[in-house]
């Protein structure tokens, strides 16, 4: 794959992943707390969960690493469709089991905080990350990096998600403000006029 080819399918893939989390109000992670509405379960078997959940996720991780990174493309239709096939294999694989919480929770309506959205926004980053470096690393040139780098990219990935932060919490609270303003704006002219008081019938 050729270098430009990479960074701009890396830049989509960041574009739509971090705005994933606030376009969805399905959950995108086991998490070892409860949210709300979601069905009660014991707490051992909550943090077990989770953990198995973040290994797969961990796993998925560095086994296409290693199959991305050490792919090896002639140029010719055969080797760049197999290293197609890789990367898809991994965004679908990790789509997967991403599903899984909300497919869990399934019939109940689970309340997302922004916290949880953040928290599925970092992994989402590590995620959308790996695949970047195994691509560079698959390119030749990897080079090692600092936390500034990381920091840098991470501020990157969250402004990326700008988008969606915009529709799950501005706009709507926007949409809900005119309707409450003129129930209040309502309420106020009623109370002003006060009670109307029944006059005597005259004969």
């Amino acid at each position: 794959m050729e270098q430009s080819s990479a960074v701009w399918l890396v830049i989509l893939l960041a574009l739509v992943t971090a705005n994933v989390p606030f376009a969805l109000q399905r959950p995108l992670l086991a998490l070892p707390w409860a949210q709300p509405g979601e069905p009660r379960r014991p707490m051992v078997l909550r943090w077990l969960e989770s953990l198995v959940f973040l290994g797969l996720l961990g796993g998925t991780g560095f086994v296409f690493f290693r199959l991305i990174s050490d792919a090896l493309v002639l140029g010719d239709a055969a080797s760049i469709a197999l290293f197609a096939l890789k990367i898809t294999a991994y965004i679908v694989l990790c789509g997967l089991i991403m599903a899984y919480p909300g497919w869990r929770a399934r019939g109940h309506e689970v309340q997302k905080s922004f916290l949880v959205r953040l928290i599925e926004v970092l992994v989402l980053y590590g995620l959308c990350g790996t695949l970047a470096m195994a691509l560079e690393d698959n390119l030749g040139n990897r080079f090692e990096q600092t936390w500034e780098f990381y920091a840098i990219t991470g501020s990157l990935y969250v402004v990326l998600g700008y988008p969606g932060f915009v529709l799950r919490y501005l706009m709507r609270r926007r949409r809900r403000t005119p309707a409450r303003s003129s129930k209040t704006a309502a309420a106020r002219q009623g109370s002003s006029q006060g009670p109307v008081k029944n006059l005597p019938e005259t004969s």
